[in-house]
């Protein structure tokens, strides 16, 4: 177990563990806030989990679900920049959607389904992208689903910047993947942001959450490895299998040009090593 190892927000399960406590709703508040530029004046946690009824169905488990007065808020870290994570994330909040915009036997837009990503590894240039279904002119074709993609490299940079007003103004946000020195220096007088870091110092000191982290780390290893080394088969295999495709193309090239030649298909078969069908067949 690695003991030097502090684990930020930047994981799901910190982030659960933080963020999702009763006790804790004022600092999700901040975060929240901070990126839908909106007051928040209520949070309730959810469950979690969808489609647990139904064993055809893969199971479905967000990272946070919440219901808050400016609608629902589904909530994604995504501590990796992979292929897959639109589209699933995409799938998660059409799953959302579905879930929540019949009311009293109707279809309403009356209440606005948010999905907001924590995405870290991404290079962009902006701090957040929100998008909305629309067509090509900007005509939307829903009003109330929105999704935000927020670039946590770019609040990183503010970090590193050592830019204060941009620091201040943004605190809540770049303090999610902070250390513990970093954290210290960015509390401050901020009650919140001193109670998170308190919380997270805690957190990175119980042994079982510890064991659980470098469990999971160790698995997402494994799981990668044992994905790179398939693809790494795979590609071996394919050009394994290109080469001998194109060395059969070759072969049965030569052997037109020999049977043009009233060459005897004897000879054509051992210069070949094509069959006697094969060349038949030509």
């Amino acid at each position: 177990m690695n003991k030097d190892k502090f684990y930020t927000c930047k994981y799901d399960r910190p982030f659960k563990e933080i963020m999702l406590k009763e006790r804790n709703k004022d600092i999700l508040k901040k975060v929240l806030e901070s990126i839908l530029n909106i007051n928040i004046t209520s949070i309730e946690v959810n469950n979690v989990e969808r489609n647990s009824g139904n064993i055809n169905i893969k199971r479905k488990y967000f990272d946070a679900l919440l219901t808050t007065s400016v609608g629902i808020i589904e909530l994604e870290i995504n501590s990796f920049d992979k292929p897959y994570v639109h589209p699933r994330n995409m799938a998660y909040i059409c799953d959302i959607y579905s879930h929540n915009t019949l009311v009293d036997e109707k279809y309403t837009e009356d209440i606005k389904i948010i999905q907001i990503n924590l995405s870290y590894g991404i290079k962009d240039s902006k701090d957040k992208r929100i998008y909305r279904i629309s067509d090509e002119e900007g005509k939307r074709y829903v009003d109330n689903l929105i999704i935000y993609d927020v670039n946590m490299e770019y609040y990183k940079k503010i970090w590193y910047s050592k830019n204060e007003k941009e620091i201040e103004e943004n605190k809540y946000i770049i303090m999610m993947d902070l250390d513990k020195k970093e954290l210290k220096e960015i509390s401050k007088d901020d009650k919140v942001v001193h109670k998170y870091m308190e919380d997270l110092e805690n957190l990175n000191g119980n042994q079982k959450f510890r064991e659980f982290m470098t469990y999971e780390m160790d698995q997402k290893i494994i799981h990668n490895t044992e994905l790179y080394e398939a693809k790494k088969e795979g590609i071996e295999k394919g050009i394994k299998q290109g080469m001998k495709q194109g060395a059969k193309e070759n072969s049965i090239e030569i052997a037109r040009t020999m049977l043009k030649e009233n060459i005897d298909i004897n000879i054509i078969i051992k210069c070949t090593g094509l069959t006697k069908k094969e060349i038949e067949n030509l």
